[in-house]
């Protein structure tokens, strides 16, 4: 059987390891190979260095993010407040993913409370519906591939969409065994401690993690942290019943059976 992948598809550097790092640390421990990738250099999140600078330095911290999770990193390819719904950050994203190959594309949510998390992933989910497009050509060119692929969407950023309505996960992963190792990646981004506190009022980005960590966990009525995720159609990316996140998790997967029976409803 061939070695199964997972990607990780975030707007800026420490997206992935605020809600997703958890997951793939277990999906690698689970037997994937695991992929990380930041659509956006990081260039606008500071208050002391320019974008030249910026985008070195946390191209740095992400690739010891990246490290620390065993996770192939692989570079941006925008800046931020400049990821758009656009054909060429799509013919990118596309072929990265024909790349990889993932069973597993972990996410953004659809509903986040900034535009980089949100078109990030519609280009993460474009990108992935083309990846079995054969005249849909990408840059760099790849080949069409056109095996199955499952689409998860993470929680957004602070557990409530723009409007400030909390979010309900369809599932929570128990991210315990692997949340020190969570932690130690999300503590590379050290240029984030100043700019976080001064314009998102964070006094501590790591305590803000685990805090979030703790109410997703206790959402889960088991958990003492989780993640939470929710499952992208099915049409034009795997088979109906496909879950793989499940099957690769067992017992550390927990599903939300009031949001699948809200579904159930059409609510």
């Amino acid at each position: 059987m061939a070695e199964r992948s997972a990607i990780a598809i975030a707007a800026h550097p420490d997206d992935i390891e605020f809600m997703m790092a958890g997951t793939l640390c277990l999906l690698r421990e689970a037997g994937y190979r695991t992929h990380y990738l930041n659509v956006s250099t990081g260039s606008c999140g500071s208050l002391e260095h320019g974008p030249a600078a910026l985008r070195r330095i946390r191209k740095r911290e992400a690739q010891a993010a990246a490290a620390v999770l065993d996770a192939r990193f692989h570079p941006s390819g925008a800046d931020d407040l400049e990821i758009v719904y656009s054909v060429p950050l799509l013919r990118w994203l596309a072929a990265v993913i024909r790349t990889v190959q993932p069973t597993i594309v972990l996410t953004h949510s659809p509903q986040d409370y900034m535009e980089d998390h949100t078109n990030t992933c519609r280009l993460a989910v474009s990108a992935t519906f083309a990846r079995g497009v054969p005249n849909f050509v990408t840059r760099p060119r790849r080949p069409a591939w056109a095996g199955d692929a499952t689409v998860y969407h993470a929680m957004p950023h602070g557990l409530c969409d723009g409007l400030r309505r909390r979010i309900v996960p369809g599932a929570f992963v128990d991210t315990a065994t692997v949340q020190e190792q969570k932690l130690a990646a999300l503590a590379c981004h050290r240029s984030q401690h100043g700019w976080l506190q001064a314009s998102q009022g964070m006094n501590s980005y790591l305590r803000q993690m685990e805090d979030m960590a703790r109410v997703v966990g206790k959402m889960s009525g088991r958990f003492k942290v989780a993640e939470g995720w929710r499952r992208h159609s099915h049409m034009g990316f795997c088979a109906p019943d496909a879950d793989p996140l499940r099957e690769a998790l067992g017992g550390k997967f927990l599903v939300n059976r009031a949001y699948e029976r809200a579904l159930l409803r059409g609510e």
